[in-house]
This record gives structure tokens, sequence and C-alpha cells, in this order.
């Protein structure tokens, strides 16, 4: 029979965990009997761990992990695939926009013979402005990691053991699942699924944490920003050659007699800013290797019930 591990990074959910228990059982026992729920409470400030723990305690399928604090959605997901058993694994968000409903449909369509099967949302029930930032986000992301990012396909979806147990052998410290499973490659298809509504609250995901994410994602998994301050380096030289060259002939002939401030001083600060830019960049990778060379741990445990 097969054993099916789904996994859930957990904040701010302290009303939603007994409908998302409920469902995830209600959609995985026609399946397999044999299946757990692996919840990760990411430093939650409200009483989701207490739901957590309370439900776990009554139902030895449910797998309950307490982190110490608020590591990221990303690392959160991580400690969850670390205690995962399942023959495959599901990973999705706790706040029911991600329907459990969905997870025989992808699992059906994994063992057709794809080891990842992503969950594509067909009409994403956000905000307008949380739309907008979001495909500015992978817009963003793409360009400067030279990659293809669909705005649709987030971590919803279905991976077989081979793929996880590769992945938990990623140990960066930047953590964004998505990029760390295109990255192993694998047999990938994608599946058309209905996305929900919020089941309660906000997200706790604006503008200025996705373009956070996507500056640390950057840092990881490419090096284009050094490419393009290059770029810029050699454009620069190359107008200054002919803005020089201009300035001789024009000298020669006698049409400059006086070199003017205006030009001298903008031509200072431009090139001052230009040179900032470039330390500022290198000095966020150097930054990047910093905290990796420290090979902390990238989640702790605080707590963990039925492991």
């Amino acid at each position: 029979m097969i054993f099916i591990s789904i996994v859930s990074p957990v904040y701010k959910a302290e009303n939603i965990i007994s409908e998302l228990i409920a469902r995830i059982e209600k959609a995985v026992d026609p399946i397999t009997e044999q299946y757990e729920i692996i919840l990760v409470d990411d430093g939650s400030p409200d009483h989701s761990w207490s739901a957590i723990k309370e439900a776990a305690l009554v139902n030895k399928k449910i797998k309950a992990i307490k982190l110490s604090r608020n590591f990221g959605q990303h690392h959160a997901i991580s400690a969850g695939l670390d205690h995962a058993n399942g023959e495959w694994i599901v990973v999705m968000d706790c706040d029911l926009q991600d329907q459990p409903e969905e997870i025989p449909k992808l699992l059906k369509r994994a063992r057709e013979g794809f080891e990842v099967v992503l969950a594509r949302r067909i009409q994403r029930k956000d905000s307008w402005l949380k739309k907008i930032y979001s495909k500015v986000f992978y817009k963003t992301l793409g360009y400067l990691t030279g990659t293809k990012q669909d705005s649709s396909v987030a971590n919803f979806g279905i991976y077989h053991k081979k793929v996880i147990h590769e992945l938990r052998n990623m140990k960066e410290r930047i953590r964004y699942f998505p990029a760390m499973v295109s990255w192993l490659g694998f047999t990938v298809t994608k599946l058309d699924v209905e996305h929900s509504h919020r089941y309660e609250g906000k997200t706790t995901y604006n503008f200025s944490k996705m373009m956070d994410l996507a500056l640390s994602i950057i840092l990881a998994y490419s090096d284009k920003p050094l490419k393009l301050t290059i770029k810029l380096g050699l454009l620069i030289s190359a107008i200054s050659f002919f803005f020089s060259f201009y300035t001789i002939i024009k000298w020669y002939y006698g049409g400059i007699t006086v070199i003017g401030y205006a030009s001298l001083i903008t031509s200072i600060w431009f090139l001052s800013g230009c040179i900032l830019v470039t330390l500022g960049i290198t000095g966020l990778y150097v930054g990047k290797t910093f905290e990796d060379v420290k090979e902390r741990p990238i989640y702790v445990v605080q707590e963990l019930i039925n492991d």
C-alpha cells in the first residue's frame, strides 16, 4: 500500500488547523490508510502550536514540529521534509488556498510516470495587488536568475521520495523550494488545479518581503548581477572614450576655452554612484558567502511530537 506524507508549514493559522487536518484526511483516506500529516510551526506568534499539539496528541498520524523561532516558510518546509517517510510527499500551504481535495489528482498524474507533479493554479484567488507584485517578483526573479518562472506555480505539488532525498542533501542556507526542485531536474509535469480563497486572515507576504526573498534567491542561485555590473562598466568606458575623443577634437579646433564645471561634477557623481552600486552588489555576495561558511543549521527544532 502506498505511503503518503503531507507537509505543511504553519504560520498564524490557529483557527485553520482543525479544518486543514479534516480536509486532508477526507481527501487521503480513500487512497490509502498509510499516510502522515506533518505540520511545522514556524515560530507563529499566535496559538498555532497549541492547536497543532492538541491535534497531534489525539491523532498519531499527525507529526507536530515546533521550530525555535521564525526561520521562514521554505526553511519550515525543509524541516517537514527531513521528517517525511512517505513514498510520495505532498507539500502545501496551510491557508487552504492549496486545496487538499486536489491531492488524489496529483497522485494519479504522478503514477503515470512522473517524479514531480506541480500544481498549476488556473485562476488565482488573490487580491489584485498581490497578483501584481507577484508578477513583478517572478519577472525580476526570472530575469536575474536566467530561468523561466511561472507565477501560477508555487510550493503545492507531489514529489517522489528520491527527489526529496536529493533535496535534503542541499544544505545552502538560502532556501527556495521551487528553485531547488527545478535545479534537481527529474521528470516534471504540471497539473491544473482549482485555487481557493484564503480560509482566514491575510497573507504575511507583502511586496517588501517578496522583493527581499527575490534578492536572496538571486544571490544564491545566480551571478547575473555581477555580470550586469561588468556590462555597465564596459558601457561607461565606451561612452567615456567617445566623449573624450569628441572633447579632444573640439579643443583642437578651438571650440573649448574653459572646461565646464557642470559636466565635471555630473561625471564625478555618476561614476561614484556606479562604483558604490558595484561595491554594494559585490558586498552582498561576500555577505551571503560569510553566512554559508558559518555552517549553522538551517533550522532548529524546539519540540517534536509523534516522530
